[in-house]
């Protein structure tokens, strides 16, 4: 998942104000609280006292991009936009974090490797990757699927979300530094990624066959409704509920628990203990979940 900062529009030839000093851009105890308020609301990201020094650098950046000079007319030319305005999403973007990198948490994929195996005799697999970053996540659980089925048409597709745009659109390009790929097997890289040349040299590009199991799409998971029309055999949401105080977790696990299919499998991060929420998911071991079995009084009055 993710944690970043804002922009306004500036208009055709605008010139560019000076960087604003340390005086003029510090960020006072108030105005982080504001900052802290207004992207828990948004987004449901919880940031502590300790992270004062990652809003203002982050955020820093935005007033310098938009020549402003200090943080308290920033945030009042933020709130004063609609709520599906440009300078919300940059605000999201620039206060969220997004660390990932190829078949990270390794032992996950084996384990949707056998899933999907047995889910597949019975029809297409579906799995949602709910915070995709830039990309490495959703195109190794790809790499997992052709890898399982052996073809170039395997019965999966892969929802790929994620509250920033930013990193969608490079996760959609599919293009990665040879320093991103240099864990990888060196015959998944050889299988499924093709190498730049010339002025991309340093570069490897993800093959079509991967993409084309991939589609990508903002959502921000605290949206009063999510545009699914089905529901998905496997959910990776992993290292995101990190971000989120108990309250936040709650509401997205029962939305997530309504978007698994019965049999369907929930796969979280290694820091991350959904047990408090017993009633919505059984651990399975390995930071995987299933849906948990209805109580009994649920089930008399099914």
């Amino acid at each position: 998942m993710s944690t970043k900062a804002a922009r306004a529009v500036a208009l055709p030839g605008q010139m560019q104000t000076a960087e604003p000093s340390a005086a003029e851009s510090e960020l006072s105890r108030t105005e982080f609280e504001r900052v802290r308020k207004l992207i828990y609301a948004r987004a449901g990201i919880s940031l502590g006292p300790a992270k004062h020094s990652m809003v203002f650098s982050r955020l820093m950046r935005r007033l310098r991009a938009l020549g402003m000079s200090d943080f308290k007319h920033y945030l009042d030319m933020l709130e004063s936009e609609p709520a599906n305005g440009n300078e919300w999403q940059e605000f999201v973007n620039a206060l969220t974090t997004n660390l990932t990198s190829f078949f990270r948490e390794q032992h996950h994929f084996p384990i949707l490797a056998e899933f999907a195996a047995r889910q597949a005799a019975q029809g297409p697999v579906r799995i949602w990757c709910s915070a995709a970053s830039t990309g490495e996540e959703p195109y190794s659980l790809a790499i997992t699927m052709l890898e399982t089925f052996r073809g170039k048409t395997p019965p999966v597709s892969i929802l790929a979300t994620d509250i920033d745009t930013s990193v969608l659109a490079k996760a959609a390009r599919g293009v990665y530094s040879d320093e991103g790929v240099a864990r990888l097997d060196p015959g998944l890289l050889k299988r499924y990624f093709l190498r730049g040349r010339g002025d991309n040299a340093g570069y490897v590009t993800v093959r079509p066959e991967v993409r084309e199991l991939v589609t990508f799409q903002p959502l921000n998971l605290l949206a009063p409704r999510w545009p699914f029309r089905t529901r998905f055999h496997a959910i990776f949401c992993r290292n995101v509920m990190i971000y989120f105080d108990k309250s936040t977790q709650n509401g997205v696990l029962r939305k997530l628990a309504e978007w698994l299919e019965p049999d369907g499998l929930l796969f979280a991060g290694h820091s991350e203990n959904f047990g408090h929420a017993r009633d919505l998911f059984e651990f399975q071991g390995r930071t995987v979940y299933r849906l948990a079995p209805p109580s009994p009084t649920a089930a008399r009055m099914a």
